[in-house]
């Protein structure tokens, strides 16, 4: 059994940004580009802010995000208070469906998954001065998504 997921969005750095987690049994580590998935950020958030809300039927959402050349799918399945995170990695931007590797799964209350997001979203709000956010990840921070998920929080 998973523990308590921990989700790090690290300063960005010229464009890239290293992002991990872990729950204690499997974890998963990589950068990320701002380039070509501009959206992926304010995109993640909206995901997540769209997934806060239970329903009776199962809802799957999929960001794509990339390192260059490896491309990544962020998997979420939301059925009822569950929520199931899996991370699949494609070695090209070719994204063949059988040459991709899931290479971090978890499986949760959907609100703790939820809130692990939350606690690295607010850091990097907390820094974005501080680490010139958008001068270092070469796009603004996604801050209408970011109130929006708060918004959904409370």
């Amino acid at each position: 059994m998973s523990g308590k997921l921990e989700v790090s969005f690290n300063s960005p750095q010229c464009g890239w940004m290293s992002i991990g987690f872990d729950d204690g049994v499997s974890e998963f580590h990589t950068t990320t580009a701002h380039a070509p998935h501009e959206s992926a950020l304010p995109e993640l958030m909206q995901i997540l802010t769209d997934l806060t809300t239970e329903s009776p039927a199962p809802r799957e959402r999929t960001l794509k995000w990339n390192r260059d050349p490896e491309e990544f799918d962020f998997r979420f399945v939301r059925e009822g208070d569950k929520m199931l995170l899996q991370i699949y990695q494609y070695p090209t931007d070719d994204r063949s469906f059988a040459e991709r590797e899931l290479v971090f799964t978890h499986l949760d209350i959907a609100g703790n998954v939820i809130d692990a997001f939350l606690v690295t979203f607010d850091q990097l709000y907390a820094d974005r001065e501080t680490d010139e956010f958008e001068f270092n990840w070469r796009a603004a921070f996604p801050f209408a998504e970011y109130e929006e998920f708060k918004k959904r929080m409370i």
